[in-house]
């Protein structure tokens, strides 16, 4: 720091905040001119003094250069302090550093007491949040009630104990009733653990009671078990519009999308709470659940011959997308779902063995199977509901139990993830021969160092210990020697291949689930490691409970050998102590377990190239209702700006006449694909999109909506079953008079069935109203955004296109009618090959790059070469214009070639280039195959909403 400046004055300095400007500003610089001199300046001693009358002295050599040394290194420390830097302004590159120049507790601990030392020297008003001082009457009032209150619970509990106290005195000379006076005021001072909550069947379940103080804000939605942890570190979703009905962590604070691209693909893991996801338990008669998931579509004939036996003895998971029947054969797509069994146990019969004689005159026990029902909360009213009437039509009846705040889970994701769960997860039991089957197996593909070993879809159930005995976790050592790695990691599969029959999980107990959630309290953790050795973890005891989870892993089916996504499902209440060990675990890589929100689960899904539920699936009622969200916020962002700021739609020129947007600029208009959008709303107008009007449906099935859970947060979806025995957690809704809308026409067509009408030799024709998801890789430049128009290659005799401009009236008529040119699809495709010529950037720089004369050349030849390189080669600039269109960009297609809109799209950093996730007309793309072929059918043309150049790219199924 400088000096401090001579004060002249009598004011003393310890009521400023900082220290007095210099007088002179001649002098200030002057001063800090020889401070960098000095600092600079290393001090020396001449090798001359050592020297006496030619001989050496040693001493005095050895004195110099001690003193020599001593100067360098403190000229070292004093450069290094010259630039003055604050404690504040050494914290990570994550951490806010306006907050932190403020509360010394928002710095690492080894920077705290450097920054109140600096605090006090300059100063600095600190920020004690516990004494801060409210701003607003509200949270003034709000402050005082607190305090009230607090002051009178105290009271109360004092009173309490004075009462017992004096009952317990009065004991020895009372009676009996005195006695049990005292005995019950005592207990009334003793909180008990609460009861076993009740699973009602075919009934929806009301969320876990909050505590008293957190009740409030849990009015309309739920809290994850880790909110309170996500809520410091996280943005959340607004309080007052959660997400289907939850309160679900959006985006972290700090800048991850680079760190959360390498942590999910090259280094480290990404970890995510989906407690949010739904879980629904389905019990009965086996041939009563087979005929009840065939009705959900799961009716192909692999998963019910000896291909599917894995599945059905729970050793693999199913996932997929499960539909339903609105009309004859038509089914519509409800969303993704992961179907598991309970293994059956070895003994089905539940009697003891002494009554293994009288068997045969017994009637043999019913044969139950259960099986876990995993989905999306966006649709799980719809699944719901729907089970509810397929488990009536079976005999003997079915049931089924709404699991969403029995089980949570987490997902983690990256070439860490096994070696994290293997450090946290450490199963429980008593002896290493009494280990579970699939606890053995999990340990040895967790440590097989290759993120690719697990077969696909496994599943693995066994019991866990309490994370907590062991915090902090450390590095798991791996169980693999050095000498033979590949071996053993080419037996890991094999060995998991060839397992014995699994024995039934313990998930799937109700009480099982129950006394996990009773695990002891944090305080009694701590004191049990205050009494235990210094880093050694805690012994497992009778008060530790273990807990039951599942892992399952799942794998991208559209790249090959890609890493594997691990799932931990665990009793509802159990996720947070697992949570906190997960995401401290030291990784052998460096560094934690990165967090990420739901932003962060869309992008690691687009870098996969697949699609997001429910965003990128608008043919469902989820997508539809979430599309309806979009359009609403879109609209709102773009009705907030000034007319200076905002796009202007109408005035948007796309050439040859055509003036203004397609449709509406904030919206994929799916419903304008086939024309049922409404042609008489005003799109300039301030009337929302979720009112316009449909026309009328011959499927009365197709046009059932579910309550949307985004937009009326505190709503439940209405159950028949529910209603009629009064179950106060659903809600009826109210009529509605309105038309349904447009979407609710539209429906999701499969990658697999759109292949088989392009293969078909008679030319079929899809569904109508039909729509399959594509991926969009642009082949050139430009990125796609959402709500982009995809465009397909137009036919070559194009017919006039008619201009959107008001006609003006003339004496004449117009000479010359507007229409594209009718080279427009081969002008696309030329842009196709330049696209791909100029990836070959080492061949094209070579070629464009001026070559040099060779060695020896003369004059004459020199000219001659000069002469032949001008006249071939091709001059640069400026660049060729196409006839019609922008610079070197074909005019945009027609309205009629438009196929579909962009539901998510940016640059992927996996892929290294611009990439989309979009949904088309499953008719004009098939049309397209067919007209155009496989290669030029698959090429079409994306525009941004509201910009009139387009970009080449090329469309695959997914």
């Amino acid at each position: 720091m400088a000096p401090k400046p001579g004060n002249t004055g009598t004011k003393s300095d310890n009521g400023n905040k900082r220290k007095d400007v210099p007088q002179a500003q001649g002098a200030g610089r002057a001063s800090k001119r020889v401070k960098v001199q000095e600092a600079r300046s290393i001090r020396s001693q001449p090798a001359d003094a050592a020297l006496k009358d030619g001989e050496l002295d040693l001493q005095a050599f050895l004195n110099a250069r001690q003193f020599e040394i001593g100067a360098l290194q403190d000229g070292m420390r004093k450069s290094k302090a010259l630039n003055n830097r604050r404690a504040f302004q050494l914290v990570p590159r994550d951490m806010r550093r306006r907050t932190a120049s403020h509360n010394v507790k928002k710095l690492p601990k080894r920077l705290r007491n450097r920054a109140r030392r600096e605090q006090v020297q300059d100063n600095t008003p600190t920020v004690v949040a516990g004494k801060r001082k409210p701003k607003t009457t509200r949270a003034r009032i709000r402050l005082e009630s607190a305090r009230r209150l607090g002051i009178l619970a105290e009271k109360k509990r004092k009173r309490k104990l004075r009462e017992a106290k004096a009952k317990a005195k009065a004991r020895a000379v009372g009676g009996a009733g005195e006695k049990e006076d005292a005995s019950a005021a005592f207990k009334q001072l003793i909180e008990t653990r609460p009861a076993r909550p009740k699973i009602r069947r075919n009934l929806l379940n009301d969320p876990p009671k909050p505590k008293a103080k957190f009740r409030k804000r849990q009015v309309e939605k739920t809290w994850l078990p880790t909110h309170l942890w996500h809520a410091k570190r996280a943005r959340m979703t607004p309080p007052k519009d959660p997400l289907w009905r939850f309160a679900i962590p959006l985006t972290p604070n700090e800048k991850v999308y680079r760190a959360t691209h390498r942590a999910s693909s090259a280094q480290g893991a990404v970890v995510w709470d989906m407690s949010y996801m739904s879980t629904i338990g389905l019990y009965g008669h086996p041939l009563g659940v087979e005929r009840t998931l065939r009705s959900l579509g799961l009716s192909h004939d692999s998963l019910w011959d000896d291909r599917g036996k894995k599945w059905r003895e729970g050793r693999r998971k199913w996932s997929g997308i499960i539909s339903k029947q609105v009309s004859g054969d038509a089914r519509r797509k409800i969303g993704p779902a992961t179907v598991m069994w309970n293994p059956e146990s070895v003994a089905t019969g539940r009697h003891s063995p002494d009554a293994a004689g009288t068997e045969h005159t017994k009637k043999p026990e019913r044969v139950e199977r259960q099986l876990f029902v995993r989905l999306h909360p966006s649709c799980f009213l719809e699944v719901f509901d729907l089970l509810v009437s397929l488990t009536k039509r079976e005999q003997p009846r079915l049931y089924i139990e709404d699991l969403r705040f029995e089980i949570g889970s987490i997902q983690l994701v990256g070439p860490g993830a096994a070696e994290t769960l293997s450090g946290i997860i450490v199963p429980y039991h008593s002896s290493e021969k009494s280990k579970e089957a699939h606890a053995k197996q999990f340990e040895s593909s967790a440590m097989a160092n290759n993120a690719a070993a697990p077969p696909n879809d496994i599943v693995w159930g066994f019991s866990a210990q309490d994370p907590r005995l062991r915090y902090p976790p450390r590095p798991a050592q791996s169980q693999i020697s050095d000498k033979e790695p590949a071996d053993e990691a080419l037996n890991a599969p094999q060995i998991i291949s060839d397992e014995a029959k699994p024995t039934p999980f313990l998930l799937f107990d109700r009480e099982a689930r129950f006394r996990a959630a009773s695990f002891p309290s944090q305080k009694s953790i701590n004191r049990r490691k205050g009494s235990n050795a210094p880093g050694q973890p805690l012994s497992v005891t009778a008060a530790d409970p273990p807990f039951p989870v599942v892992l399952f892993a799942s794998r991208s089916a559209a790249t090959k050998h890609s890493q594997v996504s691990w799932t931990l499902m665990a009793p509802f209440k159990c996720i947070l102590p697992i949570w906190y060990s997960l995401v401290h675990y030291p990784m052998s890589t460096g560094g934690n377990p990165r967090v990420g929100g739901l932003d962060e689960l869309r992008q690691v899904v687009f870098e996969k190239g697949m699609p997001w539920f429910p965003g990128d699936f608008p043919g469902t009622n989820a997508g539809m209702d979430w599309e309806l969200e979009q359009r609403a916020k879109r609209k709102a962002d773009w009705a907030k700006r000034p007319k200076s700021k905002r796009v202007a739609w109408e005035s948007l020129d796309l050439g040859v006449g055509r003036k203004g947007e397609i449709g509406i600029g904030w919206a994929c208009e799916f419903e304008r694909l086939f024309g049922l959008q409404h042609h008489e709303e005003d799109h300039s107008s301030e009337k929302t999109v979720q009112n316009t009007e449909a026309p009328p449906s011959t499927a009365p099935e197709e046009t059932e909506t579910m309550a949307v859970d985004g937009g009326d947060a505190g709503s439940a979806h209405e159950d028949a079953s529910a209603s009629d025995k009064g179950d106060p957690a659903v809600k009826r809704q109210p009529s509605r008079a309105q038309a349904p809308h447009p979407l609710t026409l539209i429906h999701h067509l499969h990658k697999h069935t759109f292949n088989a009408l392009v293969s078909a030799a008679g030319g079929e024709a899809p569904p109508p109203y039909s729509i399959t998801t594509v991926k969009v890789t642009v082949l050139g430049r430009g990125v796609a955004q959402p709500c982009a128009r995809i465009y397909r290659l137009p036919a070559r005799n194009d017919t006039p296109f008619p201009s959107t401009e008001p006609e003006v009236p003339a004496t004449q008529p117009p000479s010359q009618i507007k229409k594209l040119p009718a080279n427009l699809r081969d002008q696309w495709l030329a842009q196709v090959h330049s696209a791909q010529n100029k990836r070959c950037s080492s061949t094209e720089k070579s070629g464009n790059q001026p070559r040099r004369f060779p060695a020896g050349a003369d004059f004459e030849t020199q000219k001659l070469l000069l002469t032949q390189s001008l006249l071939t080669s091709k001059i640069p600039f400026p660049p060729e214009k196409t006839p019609g269109g922008s610079g070197d960009h074909p005019l945009v297609p027609g309205e009629e070639d438009l196929i579909g809109y962009v539901t998510n799209g940016e640059f992927c950093l996996a892929q290294g280039q611009a990439l989309a996730i979009g949904s088309i007309s499953a008719e004009k793309a098939l049309e397209a195959l067919r007209t155009g072929g496989e290669k030029e059918g698959r090429i079409c043309v994306v525009r941004n909403a509201g910009e009139m150049i387009g970009w080449v790219a090329r469309w695959d199924l997914v």
